[in-house]
């Protein structure tokens, strides 16, 4: 049966720009890899790498080709990429919500049963990149973490709490920076208690300082709706969010895009926490509540 969750308007843990991080889940105790190995595979994936700290509980990068300007500094600052040691993990890596928004992982169940340890990986001082180059960073920055643990089995991407198999992750057919989208932006999907109505929605574009998108409808298939959030994210990503308060894009018709279908945009604060600014594409005739 599904679970039940309750509206929380309370949860306001998104920030645009704030830290994108994720967690290697890991079967086993693993040691940090030594610092010329961690220096050698982000150089490979990032291009130069200073390695600023190197210790027991912490190590320290700062990738070259990526610079933010300060306007109180002469000097453009690289960001900070920072990865922990390997602990056990001492409560469930997903509560219930989250677990409900796994979508692109059947043996997940499995994954977290075997996968008792986790290495926390972040950036910082990244917020004033630009969107593409920050995600660009991210991206390899993934990629050579999973070069750089070799046992991990799965990955959190924060803040969205998509969790991939690393399988799924090395297989993915993009490779571009647009990759960003899959890694760490969840489509979620929801029905209304007691209704009809269904909601579909996104979270992880507010790292990048775009928003998100919500669908609060009825009476369509909503894995046609999926499919059109998806193709938004991607028009969003790749055009640096051209699309205003007010304006209409192309809706759907037999699940296709149909530039003859008009949805309705409109800025707002989302319905489903955590709270944060989305888009919300009202359906015409589909559409459910009020706007």
């Amino acid at each position: 049966m599904s679970q039940v969750f309750k509206q929380d308007l309370t949860d306001d843990s998104v920030r645009p720009g704030g830290l994108f991080f994720v967690e290697l889940l890991m079967p086993a105790q693993c040691d940090m890899p030594d610092r010329d190995t961690m220096v050698e595979v982000f150089t490979k994936h990032l291009g130069p790498v200073d390695c600023f700290s190197y210790g027991a509980e912490s190590a320290g990068f700062a990738p070259q080709n990526y610079k933010v300007h300060y306007e109180d500094n002469d000097a453009d600052i690289p960001p900070t990429l920072m990865v922990t040691n390997c602990e056990k993990i001492d409560k469930p890596v997903l509560d219930d919500f989250a677990r409900s928004q796994v979508w692109d992982c059947p043996n997940i169940d499995e994954l977290l049963g075997e996968c008792q340890y986790r290495v926390f990986a972040t950036d910082m001082l990244a917020s004033g990149l630009e969107s593409k180059e920050r995600a660009d960073m991210l991206v390899k920055y993934v990629d050579a973490l999973l070069e750089l643990y070799p046992s991990c089995k799965a990955v959190v991407f924060g803040p969205s709490r998509k969790f991939l198999s690393r399988e799924t992750i090395e297989n993915h057919p993009d490779k571009a920076v647009t990759r960003f989208i899959y890694y760490a932006v969840n489509v979620r999907y929801f029905s209304i208690q007691g209704t009809d109505d269904m909601m579909v929605d996104t979270l992880g574009m507010s790292t990048l300082f775009y928003p998100d998108l919500q669908y609060h409808f009825h009476g369509m298939n909503p894995d046609e709706i999926v499919n059109h959030a998806y193709s938004v994210l991607y028009y969003i990503f790749e055009h640096d969010n051209p699309i205003d308060d007010g304006q209409t894009i192309a809706g759907l018709e037999n699940g296709d895009l149909s530039p003859d279908i008009k949805w309705a945009v409109q800025y707002e604060d989302s319905l489903i926490q955590p709270v944060r600014t989305v888009i919300d594409i009202n359906m015409g005739e589909y559409a459910s509540g009020t706007r």
